[in-house]
């Protein structure tokens, strides 16, 4: 299990981490706002990050928070078809969890904890549960 309380796993993860991240807010198609939403950071951070990922060396708290964006992702790739999967985070949702919210505003609003919350969810139907 990797460590992401560990500096230099930290600083071995975060440009790949980063990457990915980017990859996965345009799949999506996220707004910035919404990408650094997510993330949990300011714009100037985020525009950084954009700019120079391999002179980056994230937090535990976005490191975490893209860990759980990138598992929600596969999920839904797993669990939903092709089309779905990209789409499904920004449209409205009527589930009792949501309540008529995007699952991304849902998100953004709770930070990490509605994040793992996303994350336990979609695992939960990739499972067949």
């Amino acid at each position: 299990m990797i460590d992401f309380a560990d500096a230099a796993e930290r600083a071995r993860l975060s440009a790949s981490a980063i990457h990915v991240f980017m990859n996965v807010v345009r799949e999506w198609k996220l707004t910035a706002e919404q990408a650094r939403g997510l993330l949990g950071v300011d714009a100037p951070t985020y525009r950084a990050w954009q700019a120079d990922p391999h002179g980056t060396t994230l937090d535990q708290e976005p490191l975490t928070r893209i860990s759980l964006a990138i598992g929600i992702y596969k999920a839904l790739h797993i669990c939903q078809g092709e089309k779905l999967a990209d789409r499904w985070v920004t449209l409205q949702n009527r589930g009792p969890l949501f309540a008529g919210q995007a699952p991304i505003d849902y998100m953004i609003e709770r930070g990490q904890a509605g994040m793992k919350t996303v994350r336990r969810l979609v695992d939960s139907w990739s499972a067949g549960n």
